[in-house]
């Protein structure tokens, strides 16, 4: 039975690799297409198909962060790691252009950083030969079928730490069962952030389960954060409540607004969540008629008239979270999943969510209970929230001090996921 299994998954990983061949020579075209909105997709790009210029005379310590979300939440680990192996080279590789940007915005000359190939053995092959990690961490949720394969191949052990699955996506792997089981053995060790994550990788086959808690609760702001949150506080005006939507997505933005509509005396700050889409979103302000600056334009006391702050910036999430007086995080009013409300917590804003938020799904049930959170499930309870939050002030401090001590209390997951790549640093 068990070479049936592994014959089984075998073969599905060939299938696997032929038909991620046959999307192979149409991924240029992809790139060119991204670069349209994002031209930083057109940089590195030989570096997606395993063509390497960066070189390191030290032993390789490698994690693959895929964009903003898992950069930030990876960096308590990063600033650890750097300061337990002085001697050995940190390595992030990425996927999109903003999460690499966020590794440089953070962390400089520290760490060296590349593309992660595409997921086809040659690639893979040149990755793993060129750099020679002595171990790998793929953080979240990233399986790579050929990468997990080759590391195993190759005596690399390879990690999958602050690991989460939704319900939807298990959905999704149960459909490919025999190739996420024998990925999911393969892997060294799996650090799950909760009881159910752990459960739904185990019912996947996976094994060498430890449950750690969420990395994104040790995220620290910066040091200047709160002194930059007054200064934009001060140009947005002390005499209006500022209401923040943050990381919002395509079609959300079009539900704040009608939310806001009837309002008075409120200044709305919109942050898009991924930068191509700043253009997007101005054009919808121009089209509602409606009154807006921009943050890269925001150099004085906005006008009275100004209805709408666009957050046209990068690397200041937590600077828009300490302006605010009520955040609400995007992602959640669509079935997108829901970004980080960890972040608006640890600022001690209390917080709006709407009801999608299965990529945060035990943070936001946590949050919620704890009356740290509200859920605002469209336009009406959105208007309602914020009516209710202006109102009373007292009612803000209680959720925002909720919030805060939740994220303090949850704190701690850095020092055992360092302990378990120190067992497999070999």
């Amino acid at each position: 039975m068990k070479k049936y299994l592994c014959e089984n998954s075998e073969m599905t990983r060939t299938f696997y690799t032929l038909l991620l061949y046959f999307m192979l020579p149409f991924t240029p075209l992809k790139l060119l297409r991204r670069a349209r909105k994002q031209p930083e997709y057109l940089q590195h790009w030989r570096e997606r198909y395993g063509f390497y210029n960066t070189v390191s005379d030290k032993p390789v310590v490698w994690l693959h962060c895929v964009s903003v979300g898992e950069t930030r939440a990876a960096a308590p680990l990063i600033k650890a790691l750097l300061q337990q192996y002085p001697n050995h080279q940190i390595l992030l590789t990425h996927t999109t252009p903003t999460g690499r940007a966020t590794s440089e915005q953070l962390f400089g000359n520290a760490v060296q950083r590349v593309y992660l190939p595409y997921d086809v053995p040659y690639a893979v092959n040149r990755f793993l030969k060129h750099f020679k990690p002595v171990v790998g961490v793929l953080m979240e949720t990233e399986l790579w079928f050929n990468l997990i394969a080759n590391c195993k191949q190759q005596d690399v052990p390879l990690l999958l730490l602050n690991a989460r699955l939704s319900k939807k996506s298990a959905r999704g792997y149960t459909k490919i069962g025999k190739l996420v089981q024998e990925g999911l053995q393969n892997l060294s060790a799996i650090a799950a952030q909760t009881e159910a994550d752990a459960e739904r990788l185990k019912q996947l086959g996976a094994n060498n389960i430890s449950i750690v808690g969420n990395l994104k609760f040790d995220v620290m702001p910066p040091d200047d954060a709160v002194a930059q949150g007054h200064l934009l506080r001060a140009l947005l005006g002390e005499n209006r409540p500022v209401f923040l939507a943050a990381s919002t997505r395509e079609g959300e933005e079009v539900i704040i607004l009608d939310a806001i509509a009837n309002i008075t005396n409120l200044l709305t700050v919109i942050v898009p969540r991924h930068p191509q889409r700043f253009s997007e979103v101005e054009a919808l302000l121009q089209q509602r008629g409606i009154q807006y600056q921009k943050r890269s334009m925001l150099h004085q006391v906005v006008n009275e008239t100004t209805q709408v702050i666009l957050g046209d910036s990068m690397g200041e999430l937590f600077t828009y979270y300490a302006s605010a007086d009520i955040c609400l995080v995007g992602g959640s009013l669509l079935p997108y999943g829901g970004q980080n409300l960890i972040e608006a917590m640890r600022m001690g804003k209390p917080v709006l969510i709407g009801e999608h938020t299965f990529n945060f799904n035990d943070v936001s049930e946590l949050a919620v209970a704890q009356c740290a959170a509200w859920r605002v499930n469209d336009v009406a309870a959105i208007n309602q929230a914020i009516h209710t939050l202006i109102e009373n002030p007292q009612k803000q401090a209680e959720m925002g001090a909720a919030g805060l001590a939740l994220c303090i209390a949850s704190q701690g997951a850095t020092h055992k996921l360092l302990a378990i790549i120190s067992k497999n640093i070999t």
